[in-house]
């Protein structure tokens, strides 16, 4: 099967990066996967919600969002309906979650570290561009926690990225945009650190079910995907 934008099925989309995109952000970069743009932003606050008062440790957690007009058709602004999704609720706790695991919280004190991860334009993959982009916004808001001597010591442990693979017509592909994720048999993404480990493992057969050998291939290509995402982040 040949892919529209003429990618071999093992190749991702070109990313770009833009860091300190934002003026006031303590750290923020502006990321594209492809047709895809996310604009990630790290801000802190002191204190830490009430389960971890005391306790001498800080927390970190994420909003998410798709702008009005990130897509074909126009989006509601949530605020608007007074709530959140289910699919915005199930993506920002994702990407919390998610960098929580490459975080040593006991290293913040007890300040709170936001994650903003806003869609300025949507092509498939926002949820997987989001953490690798959320991944260098901490990174730089560290950097400069640390210079600023508010941190004594860096309390990330290891790089972060995510991207999606899929099967179609019976072949697997890496880095899906909007056009093949919805016409997928097989739809996942996958989480994974620096050092080769899963975070999280988000997969779902959409047609037809999924094999064994399938599975495994998908992993080899999210594996070979998250190994260049994570030598480009090691750029900035």
């Amino acid at each position: 099967m040949k892919r529209m934008d003429g990618r071999k099925p093992d190749e991702m989309r070109k990313v770009k990066v833009k860091m300190g995109y934002l003026k006031y952000a303590l750290g923020s970069c502006l990321i594209e996967f492809g047709n895809t743009r996310v604009l990630c932003s790290a801000s802190i606050d002191d204190g830490v919600p009430r389960f971890l008062k005391g306790q001498g440790k800080g927390w970190l957690t994420s909003e998410y969002g798709m702008l009005p007009a990130s897509c074909n058709s126009r989006i509601s602004r949530e605020s608007s309906k007074g709530k959140i999704s289910g699919r915005t609720s199930e993506i920002q706790r994702l990407i919390g979650r998610s960098l929580r695991a490459v975080v040593d919280l006991e290293k913040l004190g007890e300040r709170t570290i936001w994650i903003d991860a806003d869609v300025i334009q949507g092509d498939g993959g926002t949820r997987t561009a989001s953490i690798t982009g959320a991944y260098l916004a901490l990174k730089q808001a560290v950097g400069k926690l640390i210079k600023q001597k508010v941190l004594t010591e860096d309390p990330i442990i290891d790089n972060i990225s995510a991207i999606s693979v899929g099967v179609i017509g019976g072949v697997p592909f890496l880095d899906l945009c909007y056009v093949e994720d919805s016409s997928a048999d097989t739809d996942m993404n996958v989480v994974m650190t620096g050092k080769g480990k899963f975070i999280e493992v988000q997969g779902t057969a959409e047609g037809a079910p999924f094999t064994e050998k399938e599975l495994s291939q998908l992993l080899v290509l999210a594996k070979k995907g998250n190994k260049e995402l994570t030598k480009l982040q090691d750029k900035y």
